[in-house]
């Protein structure tokens, strides 16, 4: 299978888009590595089919003329990464879920630190949005791309500010 890269720059910093034939594998931020998800060698191709429609609505969510993203995922990981990974998609823009709420959604009450971490391995993100989960006081816990990357993307959404905690 090849894998093709491109970088993009937004809002929110430069980011790795990383796509198989079969869909978007990762999107990446610019502190992180390709570590974080299973490592594949990959060929630079800003005219990659996926990686075009990925910047496209990338640009289109940036500037707050789309709320869905329609591309084609290729998203790799074990089956309670793969549902809380839909259970993101579920939430709908403008709105957050905290952990326990995404748990309930999974039919997984018990399981809340199981889909935090699963959500800190979510390899696409913005695209499944893992930044519409907060803490269940209402702050803004972890998130790979930074507590300040998670605001403004709330922020675009426009979703009522919430403090930051330390995490």
């Amino acid at each position: 299978m090849s894998f093709f890269h491109h970088y993009l720059s937004s809002p929110v910093g430069n980011l790795l888009l990383l796509a198989s034939e079969h869909g978007l594998r990762a999107l990446l931020w610019e502190k992180e590595g390709v570590e974080r998800i299973r490592a594949v060698p990959s060929v630079a191709n800003q005219h990659h089919p996926i990686l075009q429609q990925t910047a496209h609505e990338l640009d289109e969510y940036f500037t707050k003329k789309r709320e869905r993203f329609t591309v084609q995922l290729d998203l790799i990981g074990s089956d309670f990464q793969r549902r809380a990974w839909h259970a993101l998609q579920t939430i709908p823009y403008g709105e957050t879920r905290s952990y326990a709420q995404q748990a309930l959604m999974m039919d997984s009450a018990k399981a809340v630190r199981a889909v935090g971490v699963a959500n800190s391995k979510n390899p696409i993100a913005i695209v499944v949005p893992c930044h519409r989960v907060i803490g269940s006081n209402g702050r803004l816990t972890g998130f790979s791309g930074g507590l300040a990357a998670k605001q403004k993307l709330l922020d675009i959404e426009g979703v009522v500010s919430t403090q930051t905690s330390g995490a």
